[in-house]
């Protein structure tokens, strides 16, 4: 049996972190929130969380900044952008920061739940394909060694 997935919910509005907080566990996700970047960056950096859901505007550092903080110290963790303050600018910004996705507050559940499986599929599917070269890249080592 696996371990259910992380979640680190990055919000300042204690109703926000505790809603997702209940769905997302609810789906059987393991959930920790942080209510600003200092937080989040400070967790990230003794964990490992699958995903990340970030408010766009925190009061200590935007959340396309915290993108690159956190890439830092977790740059496979997913990061997803929640707004209540959608625009062009923010979206393309978020991407090329690193951002996996961006959904508009108030967040449908049903589709917040559908893009955090997504992700977390191709998450798991790049672990593996990575795993998977790596034993490739041993076993010839050591057949290359052994024919010496």
């Amino acid at each position: 049996m696996t371990e259910p997935a992380s979640i680190l919910i990055v919000d300042d509005d204690e109703n926000i972190r505790q809603s997702f907080s209940t769905v997302l566990m609810k789906a059987g996700y393991e959930v920790e929130a942080a209510e600003n970047g200092a937080s989040a960056v400070a967790k990230s950096a003794t964990r490992f969380y699958n995903l990340a859901l970030i408010d766009i505007r925190l009061p200590d550092v935007e959340g396309i900044e915290l993108i690159t903080r956190l890439n830092k110290t977790n740059p496979e963790m997913v990061k997803i952008i929640v707004t209540g303050f959608p625009s062009v600018q923010n979206a393309v910004e978020a991407v090329n920061r690193g951002a996996n996705g961006y959904i508009i507050k108030p967040a449908k559940m049903e589709e917040l739940l559908k893009m955090i499986n997504e992700h977390l599929k191709k998450q798991e599917t790049a672990r593996h394909y990575n795993e998977q070269k790596i034993k490739e890249f041993i076993e010839t080592r050591i057949k290359e060694e052994d024919s010496k």
